[in-house]
């Protein structure tokens, strides 16, 4: 075939989804990263690898199997063959995490109820399909907000509003005021996006008289809420709080769970319990919304693996049905490091730093916010990898209102306590020169200071 014969593409000409600042952001961040294997990465909020060194996965699967192999009907032979089949798009292991959500965040949810999903980030995608089902209907975040559920929204098309927050979580009478707002528009707030535990990135957490305010709010304005509880999990104890769900008497809310955080990520699986009714309007009655998600897995995934499933499943079975204790030896590892971070920042910056230079201090989640006095873009995220061997993520992309220019979000849960001491060293010394506006280090991609060049060893 000649060279003439073949297809061009201009970006232009596909989906806008693609011009999706925070994908950009995703890939110049990765791309630093990869040129600067050496720097301290504050950057991902991967989950620790240490606890892998635990996992018996061999182990998980024969649990799982036995379990199976129990049920009427069902030889271990034919349970063995499950694992190799695709099996039902809602889920393969649905009755063994309802039991655990029941036992450890007490919410009742029915195995049908449930659908299993790759990963938490297909729930949200899902969700978002099955709820935005007109022009008009919108999306409600808190501001700064989960990139995830933003990128799924542009993935579709869906407008979204952003409603600011503070140290309590979303503002529930700016939401309410979003929600009138819409309909003086024609349009209508559909779902509500929060994490109320923790939030990615603002590690801000509802407390329980506005999450009870949400959801009177929701049942006022007839919206549902998407709840993201990664985070949750890492409250000290005595300070647990509960799941939107767990508080849901009107099915006002979807709540989307992930394993990676208290299992592994590899495995990518997670799940919506998503209990509402939906009315046929065929004449057969109603199905749960958990199903018309499954309906809609089938287009996009067909189905989770079932092996990724089993052992999910067989690690649950293995504690009980519940992931209480191995819950609390990785909360008390991130608290650990989060700790660790607050106190290195109050330590170093106890050196002096420049004005307008500062931090939060949640009490738990994976996330630290620092505040700058110069734009934190990519022009100075490439100076800090280059002159002084530290990553951490620019906020901009977090803000669908436009804000978080000038601040940086710093992630602890996937390192160790020295390298978090030597990370805050060489990030306090790049405050100290770069966060003065009109000095610092050569803003110019890819160059650095005469002397200082690469990452320090």
């Amino acid at each position: 075939m000649s060279t003439a014969a073949r297809a061009s593409l201009s970006r232009a000409a596909l989906h806008a989804s693609l011009g999706d600042p925070v994908l950009e952001s995703i890939g110049f961040l990765n791309e630093v990263m990869g040129r600067h294997p050496d720097a301290v990465s504050f950057a991902p909020g991967a989950p620790h690898p240490a606890p892998y060194a635990d996992l018996d996965t061999a182990r998980y699967l024969d649990r799982f199997l036995d379990h199976a192999a129990a049920a009427p009907g069902r030889t271990r032979e034919s349970a063995t063959r499950l694992l190799y089949e695709y099996g039902p798009a809602q889920g393969l292991v649905n009755e063994v995490v309802a039991e655990a959500l029941r036992r450890d965040q007490g919410i009742d949810a029915a195995p049908d109820d449930l659908v299993i999903t790759v990963g938490a980030q297909e729930a949200m995608l899902l969700t978002l399909r099955a709820l935005l089902a007109d022009p008009g209907d919108l999306l409600a975040v808190a501001d700064p907000c989960f990139v995830g559920i933003t990128s799924a929204a542009a993935f579709l098309g869906a407008e979204v509003v952003p409603v600011p927050e503070d140290h309590d979580g979303l503002d529930v009478a700016a939401l309410a005021e979003a929600c009138r707002a819409a309909r003086r528009t024609g349009g209508r707030i559909r779902a509500c996006y929060v994490a109320p535990d923790y939030a990615n990135p603002s590690g801000s957490r509802m407390q329980l008289a506005r999450r009870q305010a949400l959801l009177s709010l929701a049942e006022q304005e007839d919206f549902l809420v998407i709840e993201d509880n990664a985070y949750g999990f890492t409250a000290a104890p005595g300070t647990e709080l509960p799941a939107l769900k767990a508080l849901d008497t009107e099915r006002r809310v979807v709540h989307i769970g992930t394993f990676a955080k208290v299992c592994f990520p590899g495995a990518r699986v997670g799940y919506a319990v998503a209990d509402q009714r939906v009315g046929t309007g065929h004449g057969s009655g109603e199905v749960t919304l958990a199903g018309e998600l499954a309906r809609l897995k089938t287009a996009v995934t067909v189905n989770t693996p079932p092996l990724s499933q089993a052992l999910i499943a067989g690690m649950l079975l293995e504690h009980g049905g519940s992931l209480a204790e191995p819950i609390r030896t990785r909360a008390a590892l991130y608290r650990r490091n989060l700790t660790h971070l607050l106190e290195a920042l109050d330590r170093e910056g106890a050196g002096g730093v420049p004005e307008g230079v500062g931090w939060n201090h949640p009490d738990g989640g994976f996330f630290v916010l620092v505040r700058l006095p110069v734009p934190a873009d990519e022009a100075l995220l490439e100076a800090a990898a280059s002159e002084y061997g530290v990553l951490w993520t620019p906020m901009a992309p977090f803000h669908v209102g436009g804000g978080g220019t000038h601040t940086l979000r710093l992630s602890c849960s996937y390192l160790d306590p020295d390298r978090i001491d030597e990370g805050v060293r060489r990030l306090t010394r790049f405050l100290r020169e770069c966060a003065h506006p009109g000095t610092g280090p050569s803003r110019r991609y890819g160059t650095s200071r005469p002397g200082n060049e690469g990452a320090p060893k």
